[in-house]
C-alpha cells in the first residue's frame, strides 16, 4: 500500500493495538490511533500520534473517527481491528448479557468498522483490513467458549469478506498470535472466571494458575516458554500493511504454526485427547473422583470363599 495513507487502529490502550500504533508510527507510516478511554492513550499522543476516542460498541464514534479520515485523506488505507476482551467461564454457566456484549464488542464492532471505512476503499480501489483474531479462532479449548467463538465469528466473516472485495483493490488479513506476554488478558480472563457451581471450583483454580504462569512467568510452563510478546504481532501486522499482496492469515509465534498445523492434521479425538486435555485444565468430576465405584470397593467374603 502507499505509506501515505492512514492507519486506523482500534484497541490502542495496551497490548497489541498500542504496539502496532508504536511500530508503525516510528517507521513513518501516518497512525490514528483510538480507545475507548481516551485518556489511556496520552503515552501515544506524547509519541506524536494522532489519538481519537473510538467505541466499537457506539456507532456514533466510529462514524465520526471514519468520516474525519475521509474529509483529511480521503479514504482509510488500513484498518487494524485489534479491539477485543475475552469473556471466560464455562458454557453452561456465562450469562445471556456477557455473551451478547463478548460478540458486540469482538465480532459486530469490528464488523461495522470494517462496513464504514469500506465504501472509500472501493472508490480509492485500494485498502486493507487487518483482523487480530488468535489461535483460538481455529480450535477451542474448556473455559473460554465464547470467547473462542466470537474469533471463531471473525475468521469466517474475514474469510468471506476477503474474497468479497478482492476485485475492488481491498485486502482482508488475519492475523493469529499465540498467548502474547505483554497484554493484561491473563489477569482479565481469570478475573472474569466467576463459576456459580461448585463443580467448576475446582477447575477455575487450575485455569487461574495456568494462565498466571503463561502472563506473568510465575512458573515455567510449555505455553509460558513460547509466549511472545506485543511487538512481535506488530512486526506482523506492518509487513501485512506494506505488502503489496498479504497472505489471507498469519499465524504469529511457534505455538501458533505448530498447534494450528496439529489442528489441520489431527482427527478431533486425538487432538482433544493427546493436545487439549493434556496442555491445557479441563474440568473433573471431583465428587466421582472421591467416591469409590462399586468394582473398586472390598467385596464381603461369603462362606465358601477360599482366599
Amino acid at each position: 500500500m502507499t505509506t501515505s495513507l492512514p492507519v486506523l487502529i482500534t484497541g490502542c490502550s495496551s497490548g497489541i493495538g498500542r504496539a502496532c500504533a508504536l511500530r508503525m508510527h516510528r517507521s513513518g507510516l501516518i497512525v490514528y490511533a483510538t480507545a475507548r478511554r481516551p485518556e489511556t492513550l496520552a503515552p501515544l499522543a506524547a509519541e506524536g500520534i494522532r489519538t481519537l476516542r473510538l467505541d466499537v460498541t457506539d456507532e456514533k464514534s466510529m462514524r465520526e473517527v471514519v468520516d474525519l479520515i475521509e474529509a483529511e485523506h480521503g479514504s482509510v488505507g488500513a484498518l487494524v481491528n485489534s479491539a477485543g476482551y475475552a469473556t471466560s467461564g464455562v458454557v453452561e454457566e456465562v450469562g445471556i448479557e456477557d455473551m451478547r456484549q463478548q460478540f458486540e464488542t469482538n465480532v459486530f464492532g469490528l464488523a461495522r468498522l470494517s462496513q464504514l471505512v469500506l465504501p472509500a476503499m472501493r472508490a480509492a480501489r485500494r485498502g486493507t483490513i487487518i483482523n487480530i483474531s488468535s489461535i483460538f479462532g481455529r480450535y477451542a479449548v474448556p473455559g473460554g467458549g465464547f470467547y473462542q467463538a466470537s474469533k471463531h465469528a471473525v475468521e469466517a466473516l474475514s474469510d468471506a469478506l476477503r474474497l468479497e472485495v478482492a476485485d475492488f483493490g481491498v485486502r482482508v488479513v488475519l492475523i493469529e498470535p499465540g498467548p502474547v506476554r505483554t497484554t493484561d488478558f491473563g489477569a482479565t480472563y481469570v478475573a472474569n472466571f466467576k463459576p456459580v457451581s461448585q463443580d467448576y471450583e475446582a477447575f477455575r483454580r487450575r485455569t487461574a494458575d495456568y494462565f498466571d504462569a503463561i502472563y506473568t512467568g510465575s512458573r515455567r510452563s510449555l505455553a509460558g516458554t513460547f509466549a511472545i510478546q506485543s511487538d512481535d504481532v506488530a512486526k506482523v501486522v506492518e509487513r501485512t500493511v506494506r505488502s503489496p499482496r498479504p497472505s489471507a492469515r498469519y499465524p504469529v509465534g511457534f505455538l501458533a504454526r505448530s498447534t494450528l498445523a496439529l489442528r489441520r492434521l489431527a482427527p478431533d479425538v486425538v487432538f482433544d485427547n493427546l493436545f487439549v486435555r493434556r496442555v491445557f485444565p479441563v474440568p473433573r468430576d471431583e465428587t466421582r473422583r472421591a467416591t469409590p465405584s462399586p468394582q473398586s470397593r472390598p467385596q464381603p467374603r461369603h462362606e465358601g470363599d477360599r482366599r
